[in-house]
């Protein structure tokens, strides 16, 4: 016959370690993390840019910062990722692009766990002095080895000038002499938070 006791124990130190699990905070892991957007010039000519450099962090409460600085902005043509640094990001004056948002706890727990989940998300995206309400229909979904993915499960359509950048894309279009520039910007990204050290 087991011993009730040691049953309760065993229970015990099951519980114990799933809510340390659980409620861990998280780092983002910038190497395995991307995060891009589509701009599209001359009606019908689309093309991809990313960012080379992330970080962020995602607290025990759910509460996640993603930091994404101008200065690694990569469309594969220097002289445009400089244009895009002086007259879209305003890089000198505003070096970095933040997003706040809080994801919910029942799904982050799952995830911490093994667990897939869909949300909508509802966050705060900061640019230059301007905050914006945005959201994100994402997986989020657990390795098993200590990671969270994050993963936009559609992409996310910014406004130009909802977000302030209007008037540095049609910079962009005078200095590129192109008939147009979409004002819609199309954003993806793949986060991946690693569990902190205890």
């Amino acid at each position: 016959m087991i011993n009730r006791s040691f049953v309760l124990s065993l229970l015990s130190s099951a519980l114990i370690s799933f809510t340390a699990h659980a409620a861990a905070d998280w780092d983002l892991d910038g190497p395995n993390s991307s995060l891009s957007f589509v701009s599209i010039k001359a009606g019908s000519i689309g093309e991809v840019h990313t960012f080379k450099e992330l970080t962020g962090k995602v607290g025990s409460s759910g509460q996640a910062t993603l930091t994404i600085p101008t200065a690694s902005v990569d469309t594969l043509i220097p002289i445009r990722d400089d244009r895009m640094l002086q007259h879209l990001f305003q890089t000198a004056l505003f070096p970095d692009m933040t997003v706040a948002v809080a994801l919910p706890q029942k799904t982050l727990d799952s995830a911490a766990n093994g667990g897939i989940s869909r949300a909508s998300i509802q966050g705060e995206l900061t640019i230059k002095d301007r905050k914006t309400s945005v959201q994100a229909d994402v997986l989020i979904t657990g390795t098993g080895s200590d990671q969270i993915l994050v993963t936009t499960t559609k992409p996310i359509l910014l406004n130009a000038a909802v977000v302030g950048l209007d008037g540095g894309v049609e910079k962009l279009r005078e200095i590129a002499g192109l008939p147009s520039i979409s004002q819609a910007v199309p954003v993806i990204f793949t986060l991946t938070f690693s569990k902190t050290a205890d």
